[in-house]
Parts: C-alpha cells; structure tokens; sequence
C-alpha cells in the first residue's frame, strides 16, 4: 500500500528550547538532536531517538513535511534522512519538489485566494489599525500570502484574537495563536489541499497526519489517521476526531510518540 506521511513540524515534530516540555529529572532527560541553527545560535529539537525514527521514517514512505513557515524559515530545517521530494510551505501556498516551487500550484493558489476571501492588503491594515503598541513586537509578512504578528503574550488582552478571529471569518480568513505569534491566513490556504495534490501524484493510498494547532486541523481531518500531541491550540480547544489519535504525552516527547505512531502506521 502506498502511503504518504504528512506532518507539521513546530511542536509537533522539532521543538524549540521553551517548547521542550523537560518534565523529568535532568538525569532522566533525553538526549538531544539540534536540527535548526538561526543566527548562529541553536533553534529547534528533537530526540535523538526520534530523529532515528524519523530517518527510517523518511526511507520507508512519502514523507512530507507540511509547514506553516515560509520556503526561507523551511530552508534552515536540517531533518534527519533524505531530502523530502516534497514539502509544503507557507500553509499550502508553496508545494516544493525536490526543493523548488511548483509553478501550476501557485497560480492554482492566486486564483483560488482572488475569488474566495479578502486581499492580503485589507486584512494587513486591519491587524495594525487594532493591535496595540504596548504588547506588539513585530508584524511580518509571509510569502505575499498571510501575515502574522509577534506579541507579548503577558500584555495581550484576553478577547482580542477571537475578536479578530469573529472579524477575519467573515472575510474569508482564519486565525490561529501559537506561541507568541498570531497568525492570519486565508481560509483557502491549506496545508489538506497541497498535501491531496501530493497523493494524486505519487498515487497514494493512504494519508498519515499529525499536527499541534488550529491550522493543522483540516491536514488531519483530509488524513485516515492523524495524531495530536498533548499540547497546543487543538489540545487546549479539546479538538477531537474519530480517525486522530489524541496523545497525552506533551513537548519533544511527543514528537518522538508521532514518528513511532507513523511507522507503526507503515508497518514498520
């Protein structure tokens, strides 16, 4: 049977050193695999148990990375095993292959998003007219696609992201907070949509997937069987499906769960 593997990567499968969740006694902690280096310094994690998982992972079936980051944040991402031939960046906006951006899938991408939401230009204005100084830190476009912002989460006011979140849907966008980043993406911009069109060419039978947050959602929902950590916006909200397993086990030890739960889904 020919399966595809489609993951989110940040806490789900790499973690930074604040989404490490190192409950145990430091004596008991797991040796650790540095898998992104961003400004000379290390960035993100994970075990090295998992990323030995990872790398019989990657030889044994179609896995594919499927990230919110743009193609430049993917590009500092050093997993363990071959090359992925496909990723999927900036929420679905970019399907790579072999590292580099479909063309038919872009323009596939800019028609859908000009007939069903908003501009990107609406929207923007909209962020920065209601965010508050005080507690915003930065605000970055990502790929002309979505936009996203860096707050100070301590000063962030309790209903401002479903306020935004009430402004946004009727507009055609979603809104999701991870971490300290609130992100505003279109609603036709899936990771589930590049994600089918990856299975439709390497005719795939069966769709494997896991993610942490709200923008996750809809790769688990297009999977047969999904998997979500113990931590994050789908866990927080109590999001549940039939077909997604829901793991009590939280931070990096959790990506290491969802790499053995992929091979046991291969059989491996």
């Amino acid at each position: 049977m020919n399966t595809l593997i489609a993951s989110d990567l940040d806490r789900t499968l790499i973690y930074s050193a604040a989404a490490l969740a190192l409950t145990m006694p430091d004596a008991r902690a797991p040796r650790l695999l540095c898998v992104e280096v961003y400004g000379q310094k290390p960035l993100s994690y994970m075990t090295e148990t998992a990323a030995g998982l990872l790398e019989d992972l990657a030889r044994s079936g179609t896995f594919v990375p499927a990230t919110t980051r743009t193609r430049e944040q993917y590009g500092r991402i050093h997993l363990p095993g071959p090359a992925p031939e496909f990723a999927v960046c900036a929420n679905g906006g970019h399907l790579l292959v072999d590292g580099e951006s479909d063309r038919d899938w872009q323009r596939t991408v800019a028609a859908r998003l000009a007939a069903e939401c908003a501009s990107l230009t609406e929207v923007r204005a909209h962020l920065l007219a209601a965010a508050d100084p005080s507690w915003l830190l930065k605000e970055r476009i990502a790929e002309d696609l979505f936009a996203y912002l860096v707050v100070d989460r301590e000063r962030l006011p309790e209903t401002w992201v479903k306020d935004l979140a009430d402004w946004a849907d009727g507009r055609g966008w979603a809104v999701s907070l991870q971490g300290r980043k609130i992100y505003a993406v279109p609603k036709p911009l899936t990771k589930s949509a590049a994600v089918r069109e990856i299975a439709r060419r390497t005719s795939a039978e069966t769709i494997l997937a896991a993610g942490d947050s709200l923008l996750d959602a809809d790769l688990l929902l297009a999977a047969d069987h999904g998997w979500r950590p113990g931590h994050g916006e789908l866990a927080d909200a109590g999001w549940a499906a039939p077909h997604v397993t829901a793991l009590e086990e939280r931070g990096v030890a959790a990506g290491e769960e969802i790499v053995r739960a992929f091979l046991a889904g291969l059989g491996g």
